[in-house]
Order: C-alpha cells, then structure tokens, then sequence
C-alpha cells in the first residue's frame, strides 16, 4: 500500500504543480516549486517539463512585460509630444495675451507705441498748451484792439485839432492877406 500511495501522491504532487504553473503568477509558481522541490547537495532537482513549461511561462511573462514597456514608452513619447505640443500652445497664448494686453494698454502715437497713461499725458499737455497759446493770442489781439482803438481816437483828435489849426491859419492868412491889401491900398491911395 505504500508504494500505491507514493505514486499517487507524486501524480497528485504533479497535477496540482502543473495546474500553478498554468494558472498562477511567475511569483507563485517559484513558491509553490521552491515548496514543493527539495534541495540536494546544494542543488534543487526539478523535473524537466516542469522547468521547460516553468521556462515558457518566464519567457512568456518576459515578451508580455517586453510589450507592455514598449506600448508604455510609445504611450510615455505621444504623452511627451503632447505635453510639448501644449506647452508650445500655452507659450504662444501667454505671448498673445501679452501682446494684446500691450495694445489694450497701449495706442500708436505718430508711429509710436505708448501706454495710455504716457499718451493721455501728452495729450493733454498739447491740450493746455493749445489753450496758454490761444489765451496769449486772445490778450495779444485784445491789447493791439485797445492800442489800435487809441490810435485811432488819437488820429481823429489830431484830424480835428490839424482842422482846426488849418482853418485858423487860413483865417489868419485870408485876414493877414486882407490887411495887407488894404494896407497896400492904402498906400495906393496916399
């Protein structure tokens, strides 16, 4: 009976070893062989279709990992290529957003680019010198109105005065020209 049992219990052994390493993890499978196997003059016996199906499995689990960082990086470089495609993006929207925040701010004077408050400062300093300007102009005309008001009274003054000095002197020489007939007459007649 006892060599029935062995048999049996290396078939069961067998079966149940064989079902791991269809079923479980590279991880697992070592465990239940490192579990199952014994160890001989410093040598672990395993039988050779085990370690052919427990090599197949490694290789196996070997080309899935192989895949799986091959379909990562590619994912890793799309990821890249597209954090760099974004952050391009993002570069050339910052420079627009800054470009039109600089126009928003900004007006072109004479060709210039000047920020509103420079432009409204200029702006205004043509402003009011426009009005000193125009101010100065006004009192200007209004003094030269007033010199040219009392030129002009000052002119009929000396119209009317030469008027009357004319017309006295004309008096004078009609009554001196008078005289001097008669006087002439006079000594005509004596």
């Amino acid at each position: 009976m006892i060599c029935i049992t062995i048999p049996g219990f290396v078939k069961l052994n067998a079966q149940t070893l064989s079902a791991v390493l269809d079923s479980a993890t590279i991880e697992s499978q070592l465990n239940s062989i490192h579990q199952r196997t014994r160890v001989y003059d410093n040598f672990r016996a395993i039988r050779d279709d085990i370690f052919v199906k427990m090599k197949g499995n490694v290789l196996d689990s070997l080309e899935g990992a192989k895949l799986e960082i091959a379909l990562l990086n590619s994912n890793m470089i799309e990821r890249n290529f597209q954090i760099e495609t974004l952050n391009s993006d993002l570069s050339r929207t910052k420079n627009e957003r800054d470009e039109a925040i600089r126009n928003k701010d900004g007006m072109s004077f004479i060709g210039i680019q000047l920020n509103k408050g420079v432009y409204n400062s200029i702006m205004w300093f043509v402003v009011l010198g426009l009005i000193v300007v125009s101010v100065a102009l006004f009192l200007l005309f209004k003094r030269a109105h007033i010199v040219t008001t009392q030129v002009k009274n000052e002119l009929a003054t000396m119209k009317t005065e030469f008027e009357e000095h004319k017309n006295n002197s004309r008096e004078k020489y009609e009554k001196l020209v008078v005289s001097h007939h008669n006087e002439i007459m006079k000594m005509k007649r004596s």
